[in-house]
């Protein structure tokens, strides 16, 4: 390795202003041998921290590679760094260039970064990490991004540790969880965190009356003013309509605020505000004359694939920026914004990803958007990446975010989105066919786990699961304690005391039933009896309701007088052997005995007898009630069985070594039960939460296994097919292309045919003149089997992966291989110009693919080769013709 020596100071002397303080910490770092992470806001000045590592790089004759989420920022850094560094310094790789592949400085997207780390067929892209010092990988906060962040976290798993990882971020909440994180993943890292702007921004709101700050002198909440004059909307009313576009434009101007970029978060409505600007012209003489110069060139070279409604207001400094765009004119609109002489531009949410066009105002016509889910708010970093682009290092002091009142956001919206702070990074780490394949030719099935579970994705479940681990800890430690209380018991005694015990509750339910039974048939039949007994009758009294309370259940007494009672029975009046008179229903005479030969003192006459009371009796009867035999109460020999057997429980308990506190020990072994079945359930969840991605890879397996791309764990000549392709599901692309259904069509036909396996469902409005040819359509329709197939096979297996056959616009595809026109072929749809060159460009890289697949067919291949030639001509190939610093004998097939 070359040492030379190559530190800040020589750095420095290359910028006629001193590092911010955030960039001298991360060279510091990069100084020390340490990776670094490096979130600070749009436009602070990140890119430096990457530039750095280039000069290091070049002074020690050693490479870097710079890697960005799309090819549209590729190829901006292309043309930036060949400008600062040269020509012959800087390469290209995208899914479909190749260009001076082995230059020191190396610009790629991210996903060709990953494919060299794989190390196998899918990987193999001309170059190698030989002399390689640094990874710059900018923009990653596009690991939030759903369908690219599983790149980023594989591109810093299996980067090599003597590789230094430059990251690049805008502002995230968990800076330092994403630091830990490849920490411990790649090797010492360290977080340059800064909330500091070169040029502050500040928030306005723009309502009929006018344009306010946003914020309060504090910047912490809204400001007073607009809480008084902005209420909000009352049940059945909306707030204010949508203000007029000439107006905010205006207000813009007023303040000296433009350049602007006014998001509007759908095509059509910017399309529509060039319409509505017609008529205002934002240039002054000299910025017309220089602007209509360059066009007047461009419109020579490109003007027969020139939107015609776009011209008009260019001229007036206004233009449109979205992805229905041709990407031709939208270099040409970045370019001349970039060069002051675009003012405004209404702009979808895609410019605010990366691209540098950053101006002195950025407009939000709206705080919601649509989305797949639903309409929803911005998120706060959503808001905070496009508010980002305000305000230009060197040229501006202020940078301003204007926000609008709209029919259902107002100001408290806005101030909300401006004061809540980043959100989190978030991971999108999904395990595909490609990677199952490439990891196991490599690796074991172990290693391939722990490669896995060292994601992202995985670090934060373990920090966000770490509250179950502890809940299971304390369950564990809980049921350890009750096991050591539990020990000095007998278990098989405890177990069967437990039975018993549960039995011995079952026989005295039944026990009572059966008493309740007897003593209702018993009453039956003792009813006619008492009504007709004679005084001096022995009874059985049941002493429940008797006044004042007597100890024992049941009390003998002598039947003294029959009284009138309440309802048709009478009440009884008795005296009892504890020389006390009762009146008592029926009810409470439980038995009934012989006359008693025996005189008993009169029925006190003097008192009103009421049931429930009770009189002592004459102190002379106590001797009478000494004579009087004990009476007790009818007992059915059912009863009496039943009383038998629950005896027999009771004793057998009693015998059982069970300790002195049997009821104590019952308790703690039924609180272990359910200890048990808590810890189970949370160990599984936990299973399942934990190592998500390993399941969703094993499921991978499983499919691969079924549908023959892996025998065990080896890849089939089908598997190392699927391998060396890219795609949302390598699998379906290999089992098309290895089927044989593709292999005669023509060129143009099998690029229509291609363009089906990777198109996604269009809106249910889009239409084209041009209909499938019967070849191809014959061809698609002998894949659907197998598609069904694998769809029902992800199904089952919980998988979720696009496999697209659909064949509604891709007959545009057939023709333009075939040589329309460029404008023949637009006015035969209705798909925006962008989406038309989205569509061919997504077909060309699968067809480039095919030539390099290990496998495929040789007829299939050439006509792949010839495919792409015919598909890649202007405009879909316009880096080509529109950069003059690319020598076209320099541009090769990414795998050639």
């Amino acid at each position: 390795m070359n040492q030379t020596s190559y530190g800040l100071e020589e750095f420095t002397a290359l910028f006629p202003f001193s590092l911010d303080d955030f960039q001298l910490q991360a060279i510091e770092a990069l100084n020390q041998n340490c990776s670094v992470v490096v979130c600070a806001p749009t436009g602070s000045g990140k890119t430096l921290v990457g530039e750095y590592v280039i000069h290091r790089a070049l002074a020690r004759q050693r490479r870097v590679f710079y890697t960005t989420p799309l090819k549209a920022l590729s190829n901006q850094k292309l043309r930036d760094f060949r400008e600062q560094f040269g020509h012959e310094q800087v390469g290209l790789l995208t899914g479909d260039v190749s260009i001076n592949r082995d230059a020191p400085i190396l610009v790629m997207t991210t996903e060709i970064f990953r494919n060299m780390l794989y190390g196998t067929p899918i990987g193999e892209v001309g170059t190698s990490l030989a002399g390689v010092e640094s990874v710059v990988l900018d923009e990653c906060h596009y690991m939030n991004d759903r369908q690219r962040g599983t790149v980023w976290e594989e591109s810093i798993i299996y980067c090599p540790a003597e590789i230094q990882l430059v990251a690049l971020s805008a502002t995230i909440a968990n800076g330092e969880q994403l630091t830990d994180w490849i920490t411990a993943v790649h090797g010492e890292t360290r977080l340059i965190y800064s909330d500091w702007r070169p040029v502050p921004l500040q928030f306005y709101f723009c309502q009929g009356k006018g344009l306010f700050p946003l914020l309060n002198s504090e910047k912490t909440h809204l400001n007073a003013r607009l809480l008084r004059s902005n209420p909000p909307p009352v049940r059945g009313r909306k707030r204010p309509e949508f203000l007029n576009l000439a107006y905010v434009v205006n207000q813009l101007a007023q303040r000296q605020m433009l350049p602007a970029i006014y998001f509007i978060f759908s095509r059509r409505g910017c399309d529509q505000a060039l319409q509505q600007m017609g008529g205002v012209n934002l240039l002054n003489p000299d910025e017309s004359q220089a602007l209509n110069q360059i066009l007047d060139e461009f419109l020579a070279r490109n003007g027969a694939v020139v939107p015609t409604a776009h011209i008009a207001p260019l001229r007036q400094g206004i233009a449109a920026h979205h992805a229905g765009v041709l990407p031709l004119w939208k270099t040409l609109i970045e370019e001349l914004f970039q060069d002051g002489l675009i003012k405004v531009v209404f702009a979808t949410e895609t410019l605010a990803a990366g691209i540098n066009m950053p101006a002195r105002t950025t407009v939000l016509s709206s705080l919601s958007k649509r989305t797949d889910s639903g309409h929803r708010l911005l998120t706060a970093s959503e808001f905070l990446q496009i508010s980002g682009r305000a305000g230009r290092r060197g040229m501006d002091e202020i940078g301003h975010v204007v926000t609008l009142q709209t029919p259902f956001e107002g100001a408290r919206e806005a101030a909300y989105l401006a004061t809540v702070g980043p959100d989190p990074l978030v991971s999108q780490f999904t395990p595909s066919y490609g990677m199952v394949l490439n990891l196991l030719q490599r690796h074991t099935l172990e290693e391939a786990r722990d490669l896995i579970e060292r994601s992202f994705g995985q670090y934060l479940a373990t920090l966000h699961l770490a509250p179950q681990r502890q809940a299971i800890a304390t369950l564990e430690a809980e049921l350890e304690e009750i096991n050591q209380r539990l020990d000095p018991a007998n278990p098989q005694a405890l177990s069967r005391y437990q039975k018993l015990r549960e039995r011995l509750r079952q026989e005295q339910r039944l026990l009572k039933t059966l008493s309740h039974q007897a003593e209702a048939l018993a009453h039956e039949q003792r009813v006619p009896q008492l009504l007709v007994a004679q005084p001096g009758t022995l009874v059985c009294l049941d002493t429940t309701e008797l006044h004042p309370k007597v100890e024992d259940a049941y009390l003998t007494a002598i039947l003294a007088a029959k009284l009138p009672g309440p309802g048709q029975f009478p009440l009884l009046g008795c005296w009892g052997v504890n020389n006390r008179f009762y009146v008592v229903a029926l009810e409470q005479v439980k038995a009934i005995g012989k006359v008693a030969p025996v005189v008993f003192p009169a029925w006190p006459t003097d008192i009103s007898p009421k049931r429930g009371y009770s009189w002592n009796g004459p102190t002379e009867a106590a001797d009478i009630a000494k004579a009087l035999p004990e009476m007790h109460p009818d007992v059915s020999l059912e009863v009496q069985a039943q009383a038998k057997k629950i005896a027999q429980i009771e004793a057998e308990m009693a015998t059982l070594p069970v300790g002195a506190n049997p009821g104590t020990a019952l308790r703690l072994r039924r609180r272990r039960e359910k200890l048990l079945t808590d810890l189970v359930d949370r160990q599984e969840k936990l299973s399942q939460q934990a190592h998500p991605h390993w399941e969703d890879f094993l499921s991978l397996i499983a499919i691969l296994q079924e549908f023959g791309g892996l025998e065990d764990l080896v890849a089939t000549p089908l598997g190392q097919l699927a391998a060396s392709l890219r795609g949302e599901n390598e699998l379906w692309l290999a089992l098309a292309f290895d089927s044989g259904a593709l292999d005669e069509l023509p060129p143009q036909q099998l690029a229509a045919a291609c363009a089906a396996l990777v198109t996604e469902t269009p809106r249910p409005d889009s239409w084209t003149d041009h209909a499938l040819s019967a070849p191809v359509e014959e061809a698609l329709s002998s894949l659907r089997p197998i598609r069904r197939q694998l769809f029902q096979a992800q199904r089952r297996k919980r998988v979720i992966f696009p496999i697209w056959l659909e064949t509604g616009l891709v007959g545009l595809v057939e023709h333009w291989a075939l040589g329309i026109e460029w404008s023949a072929l637009c006015q035969a749809t209705n798909l925006d110009q962008g989406d038309l060159v989205r569509l061919l460009r997504r077909t060309l890289d699968v067809l480039s693919q095919i030539p390099h697949a290990p496998h495929a067919s040789p007829t299939l291949k050439k006509s792949a080769t010839q495919a792409r030639q015919l598909l890649d001509r202007f405009p879909v190939n316009d880096l080509l013709v529109e950069d003059p610093d690319i020598n076209p004998q320099d541009i090769g097939s990414i795998s050639s």
